[in-house]
């Protein structure tokens, strides 16, 4: 009998031991996978920043991070002042998590959320476009609901704060084929040299259909209403007052090295 409690402790004895290193290396894997996910999560981002300024094309390959760390400076703001948010590090500032933050964020009314966000981060990450000491252009974080999802993007402008640099849309959920096409390079390659701002320097960004004639107009997305007014409504709400109005201001009056 002793001999068959033994046989049998050592078995359960075994059992158990094998049940633990198993999941530690499959928890050890996890946290690999996670760093590793969150890594490429980082570089996509940066790619994204970097096509929008028009320093790399979408289907260049390229060592992302260091050219990132060479053309452009991160910081973090508040938007209702425009100031730079020397409390935050840019390199470890998510604004997504900030605007789940009720300390760091705001909830907004309908009738003031024509971008269908329903929260908003007090802070945001712009991304300043050197080449040496100067600022050529300036990288925006934006992001809206379209038809079926919210689309996060980012929109260059050039020195004047008006002026499209270029656009970069890298996640949404729309259609493929209709509200999906922000991501074709035809209807991206229509928005550099588009005025987005009047000369009162309140957001005046139109997508119209049947073709675009003022500096202000953009061709609408085929057969994509829904989402092309996602887009006229995310980047008009991001660059007037209630997003990044004053800190645009700011660089008009020469602050943030632009």
């Amino acid at each position: 009998m002793s001999a068959n409690n033994d046989s049998f402790v050592k078995t359960v004895t075994v059992a158990v031991v094998l049940c633990l290193f198993c999941s530690l290396v499959v928890s050890g894997a996890a946290v690999v996978l996670k760093k590793e996910q969150q890594a490429n999560k980082a570089a996509d981002v940066q790619r994204s920043i970097l096509i929008a300024a028009k320093i790399v094309k979408p289907e260049e390959q390229a060592d992302f991070t260091k050219l990132f760390n060479e053309n452009i400076e991160a910081q973090v703001i508040e938007l209702a002042t425009g100031e730079v948010a020397s409390e935050f590090e840019a390199a470890k500032f998510d604004q997504r998590q900030a605007a789940k933050d009720p300390a760091l964020s705001i909830k907004l009314q309908k009738q003031d959320d024509p971008a269908s966000i329903r929260r908003q981060s007090k802070y945001a990450k712009v991304y300043l476009v050197k080449n040496g000491d100067k600022v050529e252009s300036i990288v925006l974080p934006v992001h809206g609901y379209g038809l079926f999802s919210t689309l996060y993007g980012f929109i260059a402008l050039e020195g004047d704060t008006r002026t499209v640099a270029g656009l970069r849309f890298y996640e949404h959920g729309e259609t493929p084929g209709l509200g999906a096409e922000v991501e074709n390079p035809q209807w991206v390659a229509k928005w550099p040299g588009r005025v987005v701002l009047n000369d009162q320097f309140k957001p005046s960004l139109e997508l119209v259909k049947n073709g675009a004639n003022e500096k202000n107009e953009v061709d609408a997305l085929s057969g994509a209403t829904y989402t092309s007014n996602g887009v006229e409504n995310l980047v008009n709400y991001w660059l007037g007052d209630n997003g990044f109005g004053p800190f645009l201001a700011k660089v008009r009056g020469g602050q943030h090295g632009v």
